[in-house]
């Protein structure tokens, strides 16, 4: 499948369904607010400038999913990880079921399978009005049982000479060596310049709003998401800046909390203490009942700094 180019004014989005749904480019005029590539010539989702995070975000460890107290185990889908990543969404193609000059509806059935044990639909709205792209994402639990899902998005904005980000939050996940939540420690956010920056972080309590600007344009980044990932260091042309509804491996965390929280004797209290502090409410986790859906949305605004 081509391009399918949406237009506004000023703003122009190239969109692949046939490769995960992604977007090929986002440009002002001539200048990209995302990496792009010209229309037709991505080859790998990987390069796209975003891709959706449906069924679930970041990592679910050593590619098993714990769940209801059944191991799944699941297809280890980024070469060189142990984990299970990003969801199926980005690895699968999605068809055009409407669509204008300036917006596109895109769907994808998913049918329970190694990659993930829950049938789902996905559908993902792209609108292109004055300086904006707005998107939602959904998904629709259409398994026996409830399941448990995550959303967000992947996207790769330009790093320019003079990029800055700035946002608020209340606290940030550390990371281990395998890329997996270590511990939780409270952090304001970010407002520093992108250069040197060097990180690959979960924030939550996130206010829903960044800012990214640098030479040529000033971006606004919102999202009806209360956590944002982010990443890049000096090597990297370009900064990850990721809205997502959930803590990275959070699944597995709600079940090795109500695990912990379920065994009895002295130490009882205190591992009960710990399922509440990060059970699945705060962890982001949504849990479906069979026909129940959900929505999130995302909002990408800039302007020329010139």
């Amino acid at each position: 499948m081509t391009s399918i180019e949406l237009s506004s004014g000023a703003m122009r989005a190239n969109l692949r369904p046939d490769l995960g749904g992604s977007i090929e480019g986002l440009w002002l005029g001539a200048v990209p607010v995302l990496r792009s590539c010209p229309a037709g010539e991505l080859r790998s989702v990987r390069q796209s400038a975003s891709y959706p995070l449906v069924p679930f975000s970041n990592r679910i460890a050593q590619a098993k999913l714990v769940w209801n107290g059944t191991s799944h185990p699941l297809v280890q889908n980024f070469p060189g990880e142990a984990h299970s990543i990003h969801g199926v969404g980005w690895l699968r193609e999605w068809a055009l079921l409407d669509g204008g000059a300036d917006w596109a509806l895109l769907s994808l059935e998913h049918k329970a399978d190694a990659a993930w044990p829950f049938a789902f639909d996905a559908s993902q709205v792209f609108k292109l009005t004055g300086n904006a792209l707005e998107m939602t994402l959904s998904i629709t639990n259409q398994s026996a049982q409830a399941a448990p899902v995550g959303l967000g998005w992947h996207p790769y904005f330009v790093k320019r000479a003079g990029s800055h980000i700035a946002f608020a939050a209340a606290g940030r996940w550390e990371m281990g060596a395998d890329k997996l939540p270590t511990e939780h420690r409270g952090s304001p956010g970010l407002n520093t310049d992108c250069a040197t920056l060097d990180i690959d972080h979960c924030f939550d309590g996130w206010s829903g709003s960044v800012q990214l600007h640098d030479a040529l344009l000033r971006t606004h980044i919102t999202s009806s998401t209360n956590k944002l990932v982010v990443f890049t260091n000096a090597q990297q042309d370009c900064i990850a800046i990721e809205p997502v509804s959930h803590v990275n491996n959070a699944i597995n965390l709600v079940a090795a909390n109500a695990a912990l929280a379920s065994l009895s004797g002295p130490f009882g209290g205190q591992f009960n203490e710990l399922a509440n502090a990060h059970g699945s409410e705060q962890l982001g986790i949504k849990i479906l009942q069979p026909g129940e859906s959900w929505t999130q949305s995302m909002r990408i605004q800039t302007e020329s700094s010139l």
